[in-house]
């Protein structure tokens, strides 16, 4: 008769294999990250003029020596990270799979190209919607009597941010999609709390909306 009961040594090689396996993982995440944020450093004053689309013919100014430079390669950062992202999850993915129930990778596969499309919906809503039109009133509002004169810290910042959160927002059907999956909410519960989930929304969207 075999026995079964795992012991202390298993355990202990089993831990082990999988803190090698994460090292691997994270050590792989770091060189896609450096080669994507290498190769985005070619393209980072294009995409610095693509984020200042909504500005029109304005231009923002700098303030400090290195203002620009610290700009720059933030903006290529970012870059090299969205560059980088489907490595990234594709390592996550596949550190957490095999401890998944097959439900559980089902509702998987299922949310991980809406998560990416949603995102990408959410991105292209603040870029062509939303950006343009903030950009435009906040330009105006009391021009009258102030002059708005914008640093380019403060704008790039603005619009990273404001991508970057509408992205989030847009996960919402999503995760009311697995919500009802997992049995938590249905829809009679989603009709019952509409009007305090428009409230909540609304007061998540003026704090995490920065201003410029």
């Amino acid at each position: 008769m075999s026995d079964t009961t795992m012991t202390s040594h298993d355990v202990e090689m089993s831990i082990w294999e999988h803190l090698n396996e994460l090292r691997s993982r994270l050590l792989r995440v770091v060189i896609a990250l450096v080669v994507a944020t290498l190769i985005s450093v070619v393209f980072t004053e294009h995409l610095i003029n693509i984020l200042l689309v909504p500005m029109g013919d304005y231009r923002p100014q700098t303030l400090a020596p290195a203002e620009a430079l610290v700009v720059y390669f933030r903006v290529a950062l970012i870059g090299g990270v969205t560059l980088a992202m489907p490595i990234i999850l594709y390592q996550i993915i596949a550190f957490i799979m095999p401890g998944l129930l097959p439900h559980e990778k089902r509702y998987l596969y299922i949310m991980l190209p809406g998560v990416g499309i949603c995102f990408a919906l959410g991105v292209a809503f603040a870029s062509f919607i939303m950006l343009p039109a903030a950009i435009h009133f906040m330009r105006g509002f009391l021009s009258t009597i102030v002059e708005n004169n914008w640093t380019l810290d403060h704008y790039i910042n603005f619009v990273t941010r404001v991508l970057f959160w509408m992205g989030i927002v847009f996960q919402t059907p999503l995760l009311i999609f697995l919500l009802a999956k997992l049995g938590i909410v249905d829809a009679k519960q989603l009709g019952r709390f509409r009007r305090y989930a428009i409230l909540v929304i609304s007061v998540i969207a003026a704090i995490v909306t920065p201003t410029p």
